[in-house]
Order: C-alpha cells, then sequence, then structure tokens
C-alpha cells in the first residue's frame, strides 16, 4: 500500500475535502496548494499523478492528531470533531421527490428517424432492417455443421 493510498483512504474515513486538508496541514505549519494535493488522489495512469512523499504523509498524521485531539493546553473531543465535519456535508434529503428527467428531441421531428415524437417505443419487437422492396437474401451458411462424438464410438 503506498502513501497515496494511505492518504486517500484518510481523506474518505474521516470526510475531508481538499480545503480542509489545506487547513489542518497548516497547523504543523506546512503549506501545500489544493492542485498539488489533488495530485496526490489522481489516478496512477495520470500524466498530473504525483506520489506522496514520506514527508507530506507524516505532516499530515501529526497535524492530523492535532486537528482531532488538540493540544496539551486546548484539548478537544475527536468525535465532536468529526461530527463537524459530518454536519458541513450538505445532506441529502430522501423524502424530496426527484424530478423526473424527459429529454427533449433536438429537431421537431424527433430524434430518431424511426419513431414519432411522442410514441413509445416497443421494446418486445425487434426492429426490422429489412427493405420491403427487395427480397430477402438466403442465408449464407459460414460454418458447416459439425457432429461431436466425445470420444464415443457409435454402435453399428
Amino acid at each position: 500500500m503506498t502513501n497515496n493510498d494511505i492518504f486517500k483512504k484518510l481523506r474518505v474515513a474521516l470526510m475531508l475535502r481538499d480545503d480542509q486538508i489545506v487547513e489542518i496541514l497548516e497547523l504543523v505549519d506546512f503549506r501545500i496548494t489544493k492542485s498539488e494535493l489533488g495530485a496526490f488522489f489522481r489516478d496512477e495512469k495520470h500524466p498530473n499523478y504525483m506520489e506522496c512523499g514520506d514527508q507530506v504523509l507524516r505532516n499530515f498524521l501529526n497535524a492530523l492528531v492535532i486537528h482531532l485531539r488538540g493540544t496539551k493546553e486546548n484539548p478537544k473531543n475527536p468525535t465532536d470533531v468529526l461530527a463537524k465535519h459530518k454536519a458541513q456535508i450538505p445532506a441529502e434529503d430522501s423524502t424530496k421527490e426527484r424530478a423526473e428527467f424527459k429529454a427533449t428531441p433536438k429537431d421537431s421531428e424527433g430524434a430518431r428517424g424511426d419513431q414519432k415524437p411522442g410514441a413509445k417505443a416497443d421494446f418486445k419487437k425487434k426492429p426490422s432492417f429489412k427493405s420491403k422492396d427487395k427480397k430477402a437474401a438466403p442465408k449464407v451458411q459460414v460454418v458447416e455443421k459439425v457432429k461431436y462424438s466425445n470420444g464415443n464410438k457409435k454402435k453399428s
């Protein structure tokens, strides 16, 4: 597990945003920008991916201890701090009904040429791509049929 993986997992577990991480790192006088921080959380294949060094992770962990526990002079309760983080995240209202998404066709005749506007598609029938004017071409057998014996000899 790399330092980047540890950093990502801590960010998700503690529900921290990038600006909060920057503030936490400033508690130990370690300054980093949001863009540098975003490079740590990118995919390894991304061109702007940057490997998180030991110094960055060490400073973040030390600052996180101060952020959650506080100092000797001003101690904090970690559960209160985490509850504060959770309160800052906007809650999703599950009782509120979602507005239905209705696609509007780009032209007046409809988005698809084979349907009239407002007509429901019948998904039980397969669309027919054959022209009615031309006769159906005979089906060409590409692979010959093979009968497998699976090692069993036929009785004659």
